[in-house]
This record gives structure tokens, sequence and C-alpha cells, in this order.
């Protein structure tokens, strides 16, 4: 009697050793599938990497566990494993059916199957049949369903887990180190446009009598662009004993000119040397304009308001004298203070007579 299984689902065993049949509808444009098992312990991962059944490592060393090549089945494809379970050591808790998927993800595979027939029986009808359904379509690896220990018998469990990273994902997530390349040997090689381009020869030699290519003065031009470029070190002329002047701007273009190297041959021709210059105006520096005219005379700057302006100029006034004890006019002081007059006495001031109450007695 057949199963037919929902994910999640599992039945009991009666067959000792198991053949787990994947088929799919092969076609233009489906891509290539893969069935793999993994012997999984009690932890839940691999014990070691020989417990990793491929096409790349199709029998385990026990025996036990094998994976055999692809077959034509009318219009279906098929790859098996094959597992004898009684004889499975107890370190092993369970055997996980896994599918991968080469040349696109599950949702371009149809009809995608596991049928579970029993390995000792060499026809007859499956004992359980499971329709792989990816739940979002771009995973490249599935976890179609596992054969897992119960006591002492054995049970199968239809899953459909899926991953997104292939077949390398799947491996690593039990524990396994694949490298991608080795995961991938034993496929057709890539067509032209995907087959690595080599790099051509960091230099070339130049036949005798051509130019460099490109316009380049020599073979240093032939750089990328990303490597630094060291200007080449300026050095002053044997006969100048310093540099020039920074108040003559055409001795420092002069003297720049003689310290600049050689052109090469594409170079263009240096400029025409200017004529001598004659005296250095006045006024000018190294980089600032020559012949400015001075700024215009600015008018004098009035006070802010609430400011006094600058004070003006005292000139004492012209009062006739006056005799002893009148009081004088006092100037106006700039800023309200009464100017002061020296003190000068009268030499025929003389004290009133004295009272008796004044006398000594």
């Amino acid at each position: 009697m057949t199963h037919a299984m929902l994910k999640g689902s599992n039945v009991p065993l009666d067959a000792t050793a198991v053949r787990a049949v994947l088929r799919w509808t092969p076609g233009a444009g489906v891509p290539d599938v893969d069935a793999s098992a993994l012997l999984v312990s009690p932890e839940g991962s691999v014990r070691s990497d020989e417990d990793f059944v491929f096409y790349n490592q199709p029998r385990h060393p026990s025996g036990l566990v094998r994976h055999l090549p692809k077959t034509q089945l009318a219009d279906k494809l098929t790859d098996t494993i094959e597992a004898d379970l009684a004889a499975l050591e107890p370190s092993v808790d369970r055997v996980v059916l896994a599918a991968s998927s080469d040349g696109g993800a599950f949702a371009g595979v149809t009809d995608l199957q596991v049928l579970l027939y029993d390995a000792a029986a060499s026809d007859g009808e499956p004992l359980a049949v499971f329709d792989v359904v990816p739940e979002t379509g771009d995973e490249t690896a599935l976890i179609c369903g596992e054969l897992y220990r119960r006591a002492d018998t054995w049970k199968f469990r239809a899953l459909g887990q899926g991953y997104e990273t292939g077949l390398v994902g799947l491996a690593t997530e039990f524990g396994i180190s694949v490298d991608e390349n080795e995961a991938a040997a034993g496929r057709s090689a890539p067509p032209a446009s995907e087959a690595p381009v080599s790099a051509p020869p960091a230099s070339e030699p130049t036949p005798a009598g051509e130019p460099p290519t490109g316009g380049a003065p020599g073979p240093s031009a032939a750089a990328p662009s990303d490597s630094p470029v060291t200007p080449p070190p300026s050095t002053w002329p044997e006969e100048a004993s310093g540099p020039p002047s920074a108040a003559d701007p055409d001795a420092v273009t002069q003297h720049v000119a003689d310290a600049l190297p050689e052109p090469g041959p594409s170079a263009p021709p240096p400029p025409a040397a200017a004529p001598p210059a004659g005296p250095a105006p006045t006024g000018g520096g190294y980089g600032y304009p020559q012949h400015v005219p001075p700024p215009p005379t600015q008018p004098p700057a009035q006070p802010a308001y609430g400011y006094p302006g600058p004070p003006p100029q005292y000139q004492p006034p012209q009062q006739p004298p006056s005799a002893y004890g009148a009081p004088q006019p006092q100037p106006a002081s700039t800023y309200g203070y009464p100017m002061q007059q020296p003190f000068v006495p009268d030499p025929s001031f003389v004290l009133p007579p004295q009272g008796p109450q004044f006398q000594r007695r």
C-alpha cells in the first residue's frame, strides 16, 4: 500500500533497507536536480565529512548509504539514494534526504517527487510518495524528507524545507565544510561567456624602431591610473645661487621652466622665452596685481550718534582786570566743568580790627 504523504506527516517503515528515488520532469530551461544524503548524529550534525553522500562522494565508508547514477524513465528523470537502515551504527540517529538544483531555483523544476521503495524488492509499489513543493521558489536546496529512528524501528517524515544557499549552505547547516569549487566538480565546463578570461601580460616588448602605443613618452606612462605618480625632483640651475625673488613673477616663471625635465618625443614644444623684463615695479609682490592705483581719499569719519566729537581748541577770553573782590566771569568749559583760575593774593589786604571778645585776657 502506498502512502500519499503531506508535509510534516510520517509513516513507519517495515523494510530494513530502502531506496529513495527523486523524480522530476526535465525540459528546456529546467534546472538539473541532484539527490544527496546526510548521516546525522543525535546532536544534529554529522560525525565527519564522510557522512555526506552526494555525486562527488557517492558511497559512505561503511557502504550502507549509496548514491546511484541518474536514470531516464519515460519522460521522467530520477536520482536515487539507497540506505541499509538495520545495519547503521547507533550513533546515526537519522538519514536526511536532500535535493539541490543546478542552473536555477526550484521554482523552475516541475513535478518534483520523492518515492520511497523497499530496496529488497526488485519491483512493486512505492511505500510512500511525497510531492515536494518549494515554499518560495527561490530555494536552490531542499530537505525532501528524513529517515529517523524510533526505538527499534525506523520512520519516514516528509519535510520540504528549503535553503537559498544551495548544496554548500545545506551541508554547512549540518556541520560540513564544503569547498564551492569541490562541490561544483564533475559538472560540465561553463560556457564561453562565463569562462574566466586570462589577464594580459604585465608588459610586452616593443619592436625596435616603433614608438610605444598610446602616445606615452615612455614605458613609465603605461602605469595604471590608480598607482601613485611621483613627480620628478625639482633642481635649481647650477648658476643660480638660490630661488628667485617673489617680487619678480617673470623670473619665477623662467626659473620653473628651467627646472622642469626635458619633454619626451610626443610632448609639445616649450613656449618661447619672454623678453627680459624691466625693473620690477614697486608695490607688487609675487602673486599680487601690479599697477593698481591707490584707493581714493576717504572723508573724515563722523562721530557716531551719542558719542562726542573732537573737542574745540580752547581760546582764553579777553577780560579787562577787575577790582579785588569782584566776581570774575568764568569761561565756558568744554565738557561742562568750570575752569579753575589760579589764586593770586592781594598785597594790600588788611584784616579788620578785632573786638574785645577776641582779645587775649
